[in-house]
């Protein structure tokens, strides 16, 4: 291949996930295109891959249609800003991950620019809104998608899209895992105690919405069940979020661990996102829960269009595991739920061998290569 001459391209990646997802793409780019330098949004894990942060996702850590209404003036001014960096900078390409209530928007105004946009991750046109699709196509130039199904959808709407595979097959079959018997010394677990694991959320305000709320149920299952309780916490949420919850509970904190957190666990209290999936290729038997506020949960009953929420069941095609939703995420239905599933050996089996087959259905690509491959043929190839 001959030398790539030097281009400046715009990253927007606005939450932990996407920084995740984001970063190993970056780092695929590094080795093949080492001459395209990116700026933009993103987290810790961006910049260590030498992404010049214009804003960081800590900042951006808003959730629901509400939440969003109050940080319109916010988020304006970070789109001037990275409208700004592009004139500085004379770029004409952006990369958006994930996080399409920021990114849909923002592609407007890179259009109007003159902006060639790739789309990584795609929006879940799928669960709701699917006349977004109209939006997307006038908006987005070459879309990468990550689970099957959704070529259909930009085939049909006539949008050039490349399946990458899902990068959370690509993380699970090189994820080092610390062994057992050293993970639990280190973070002073007892070794004959099962692990109930919960995981309340990456941002502080699912934390202070689910938290309390799965608390008293974890505890009634500890002591029926004999379980010690761990919570995973999220690297980015300070102690003092946690403490208001857990000080004097005897649930143990541990941070940046959750994939050994899922494979050594008995069962989990698992919110509704991108873990339940990773609980899912994990094969952890769970419940998933998911509370926020009236008004988004109003606003959004009527836009989503799917049975499930948890990625986990939407990619099975079946509710495989309970989904306790606003009034039904509460302490009583919580327990009784998770104790009729922890109660029947058949029911364990069964959510083991369903999740067992999540692998087989997302394919075997890796997924920050494709994508970055992709991606460097975008930003060179101008008939593209």
């Amino acid at each position: 291949m001959a030398e790539q001459p030097p281009r400046s391209v715009l990253i927007v990646a606005g939450e932990v996930s996407g920084d995740n997802h984001a970063s190993a793409v970056l780092h695929k780019l590094r080795e093949k295109a080492p001459a395209l330098k990116f700026f933009g949004i993103g987290g810790n894990k961006m910049r260590e891959e030498n992404a010049e942060l214009i804003e960081h996702i800590d900042n951006m850590a808003f959730l629901g249609f509400f939440e969003v209404l109050k940080h319109i003036p916010f988020i304006r001014k970070v789109q001037d800003r990275l409208m700004e960096v592009i004139r500085k900078e004379g770029i004409d390409t952006a990369v958006l991950v994930d996080y399409p209530g920021f990114n849909l928007n923002f592609a407007r105004r890179l259009k109007k620019a003159g902006i060639r946009v790739i789309y990584y991750i795609s929006p879940q046109i799928w669960a709701w809104a699917p006349w977004r699709i109209r939006k997307i196509k006038r908006l987005v130039d070459r879309m990468l998608y990550v689970f099957p199904f959704e070529g259909e959808i930009y085939r049909k709407a006539g949008l050039p899209a490349v399946y990458t595979g899902h990068p959370l097959v690509e993380k699970f079959s090189s994820y080092p895992y610390q062994p057992r018997g050293e993970f639990f010394s280190e973070y002073g677990l007892r070794p004959e105690k099962e692990i109930l694991l919960l995981l309340p959320g990456s941002r502080s305000h699912e934390i202070s919405m689910i938290l309390p709320v799965i608390l008293p149920a974890a505890k009634r299952l500890s002591e029926e069940f004999g379980y010690q309780i761990v919570a995973a916490g999220s690297p980015t949420i300070s102690d003092e979020v946690y403490n208001k919850y857990l000080t004097g509970t005897g649930v143990t904190l541990i941070r940046g661990k959750s994939l050994e957190l899922m494979k050594y666990a008995s069962f989990g209290i698992i919110k509704s996102g991108t873990s339940t999936m990773e609980a899912g290729l994990s094969l952890l038997a769970m419940v998933v829960v998911y509370k926020t506020s009236s008004l988004t949960y109003s606003i959004g009953k009527l836009l989503i269009r799917l049975k499930n929420i948890a990625m986990a069941n939407i990619i099975a095609g079946e509710t495989v595991v309970p989904e306790l939703i606003q009034d039904d995420c509460n302490p009583d239905k919580i327990y009784q739920t998770a104790a009729e599933i922890i109660s029947s050996s058949e029911k364990k089996v069964m959510i083991k061998e369903k999740f067992a087959q999540l692998r087989a259905k997302l394919g075997e690509k890796t997924a920050s290569e494709t994508a970055a491959d992709e991606i460097i043929k975008f930003v060179y190839d101008k008939r593209s």
